[in-house]
């Protein structure tokens, strides 16, 4: 599903964020990214979203070799992967339906598809009471869960998690990732990038370290989450 094979990465300002990074996450697997500020887990994901070019080695992401992709190949590319951001980047003068909605219209689903699937999806999320709410009527961690909807609503195979807990409140922290375990269960991919390791420790699982540029720690550690 996502494999990088002796990746180093360098900025235009001669910052080197990534050093001979080799990193596979399979298919079906769960996996957290850690590391302080800095460390390179953004560089990671600009490579894997194909925001950035890897500067030596190789980044391969749902079978697309991203060092080879053509600019037009990459809306393609990018529709096969969720992602959830920390700042929800929901449109705010759209309802809570057609934010989730809008994911399937660029890919010009047919209107039975986004009547099928959107409301699937708020079930889920437990929000199909609120469809018709506007973003700024709802809390933080609802809007994180309509991310991880509107994420979702394309059933891809990849969801990819940058900080997905890091602009709501404590209460609502595990309950993200929690929907994100039970999403796991039914054969998605989720990478999560996170810096709250008292998180990480509770969930455990398969938890990859990273540390000025470099994978310091690639294991599973054992958590009390029983879910």
């Amino acid at each position: 599903m996502i494999d990088l094979i002796d990746v180093s990465f360098q900025y235009q300002n001669g910052t080197e964020a990534l050093k001979n990074i080799n990193l596979r996450v399979n298919n079906g697997e769960f996996a957290f990214v850690v590391g302080s500020s800095g460390a390179g887990k953004s560089s990671i994901l600009k490579l894997l979203l194909r925001e950035e070019i890897a500067t030596s080695g190789q980044v391969i992401v749902n079978g697309y070799n991203l060092n080879r992709l053509k600019n037009r190949q990459i809306p393609n590319f990018r529709r096969s992967i969720g992602v959830v951001f920390q700042d929800f980047r929901l449109i705010p003068n759209m309802t809570i339906y057609d934010n989730v909605a809008f994911a399937l219209r660029v890919t010009d689903a047919s209107v039975k598809t986004i009547r099928q699937q959107v409301p699937y999806v708020l079930e889920l999320m437990n929000l199909k009471h609120k469809a018709r709410m506007y973003p700024y009527e709802i809390s933080g961690g609802e809007q994180q869960r309509v991310a991880l909807a509107r994420a979702l609503v394309n059933d891809p195979p990849l969801i990819v998690a940058d900080e997905p807990t890091g602009n709501i409140d404590p209460e609502f922290s595990y309950e993200i990732v929690e929907m994100l375990k039970a999403i796991n269960k039914c054969g998605t991919t989720i990478l999560m990038v996170t810096h709250e390791h008292d998180m990480v420790k509770y969930f455990g699982g398969r938890t990859i370290n990273i540390e000025e540029g470099s994978v310091v720690f690639d294991d599973y550690i054992g958590g009390a989450y029983e879910g």
